[in-house]
């Protein structure tokens, strides 16, 4: 289960950033970013985790909680396909994560990022491999971008529903 050690440590505003849509090659990359002002309420602690790890109807509560809780602040990015077919699907992505930290309504002092590389978010980075069960940022961003992707791969489902793009 991902804590709150990497954000304790440094002590100031940290943004956990995640995104989803690499794999499947289909539709956009969505990011979030996710800020713990005020550290994590205990009900989240004891609930978030790697987004693929929750089943749906537990992520889109989790989705729910962290824009309903005070002291949480989220940014929300993506890249469309356009763009993955001109920069390629890493740069896409990390166009999408520039985006959500962008976004945020406040700035970060450092962006942990679920990844063993990062873009220049303009303040200090932190590549967290497997960071989404390891921080609970990454993690709560992780839930954030999946539930924002699975909204818009559902959407286009209904225009294209012989793609399956809703599963």
């Amino acid at each position: 289960m991902p804590d709150y050690t990497l954000e304790h440590a440094h002590g100031g505003r940290v943004a956990g950033v995640d995104e989803v849509g690499r794999g499947p090659l289909a539709g956009p990359v969505v990011a979030a970013a996710v800020m713990f002002l005020s550290g994590v309420p205990g009900h989240l602690a004891d609930t978030l985790d790697d987004s693929k790890k929750l089943r749906p109807k537990v992520r889109q509560q989790l989705y729910d909680t962290l824009h309903q809780t005070p002291d949480v602040l989220i940014g929300v990015g993506a890249a469309s396909v356009a763009e993955i077919e001109q920069h390629n699907i890493l740069r896409a992505s990390w166009i999408a994560m520039q985006r959500a930290v962008g976004r945020l309504p406040q700035w970060p002092e450092l962006v942990l990022v679920d990844g063993n590389a990062a873009p220049d978010f303009g303040c200090p980075a932190q590549c967290v491999v497997g960071g989404d069960a390891i921080s609970l940022s990454i993690a709560a961003a992780s839930v954030v971008a999946k539930v924002v992707r699975d909204r818009a791969m559902e959407r286009l489902a209904q225009r294209w529903p012989a793609y399956g793009w809703g599963r």
